[in-house]
């Protein structure tokens, strides 16, 4: 189980890019344990990549990764990847090519029109590929980010209540750079595009306890972040 060791990094260093690191180490293990491999032929998307961590352990696993975000924030040792800059709420989600596999993590949640990433996830894939999407929900422990847990007092009164009372900076503003998002919400419009099907649905910090997402509600609270699993599946003609 990662939460634990997440925790315990955080108390101590904080969102540094190991923090991150463990994110991604971990859950390309649960990727490959799903059949999901990763070779020196997979050719892979790091969609809203940040400075890359994700994709970076993806390359040192030989896949052939290109790096997709509104601004190059890309590590010194990935400089000479290929990157796309794009925003994902405006622009053409086409225009960034297919792959075998796209890494979507921790991006969902910071989107004005998550459902336009939704519905275009399919046309970002080749046949029978994968799209690894995680995000965290908005009822989760971690639902308000940085001002967590006052976001369950709502997206407008949370913010004001932890700027009154905690009084420590915040980067992220609900409906600016932060928008509520469900886990019934985002399964129930993945279902309804015909280009994908699910293949797995898991917390993403204990994989273990999967069942959990079989129960509605109860998910909301208790997933902290949601992943899934889909797969590519239009019809050939």
């Amino acid at each position: 189980m990662l939460l634990p060791r997440l925790i315990r990094h955080h108390l101590r260093h904080g969102t540094d890019e190991a923090f991150y690191r463990l994110q991604a180490v971990d859950a390309i293990a649960w990727l490959q344990r799903q059949g999901v491999a990763v070779t020196g032929e997979t050719q892979g998307l790091d969609l809203g990549c940040g400075s890359g961590v994700f994709g970076g352990e993806l390359v040192k696993l030989g896949g052939r990764v290109t790096f997709a975000d509104e601004r190059n924030w890309l590590a010194p040792g990935l400089a000479a990847a290929p990157f796309h800059a794009i925003n994902l709420d405006q622009d053409d989600l086409g225009s960034l090519g297919r792959y075998d596999l796209v890494i979507c993590s921790n991006v969902l949640e910071h989107l004005a029109r998550p459902q336009r990433l939704l519905g275009a996830a399919a046309g970002l894939l080749k046949p029978a590929g994968h799209f690894y999407l995680s995000w965290t929900n908005w009822l989760s422990p971690w639902g308000g980010h940085d001002f967590s847990p006052f976001h369950y007092l709502g997206p407008r009164l949370g913010p004001r209540v932890w700027d009154r009372w905690v009084k420590r900076p915040r980067q992220l503003e609900p409906f600016q750079n932060l928008y509520p998002t469900y886990i019934g919400a985002t399964l129930r419009a993945l279902r309804h595009n015909p280009g994908l099907r699910i293949r797995r649905v898991a917390p993403r910090y204990y994989p273990e306890l999967a069942w959990l997402m079989r129960v509605p509600v109860l998910r909301e609270f208790l997933a902290w972040n949601c992943a899934v699993l889909l797969q590519e599946c239009r019809e050939s003609g």
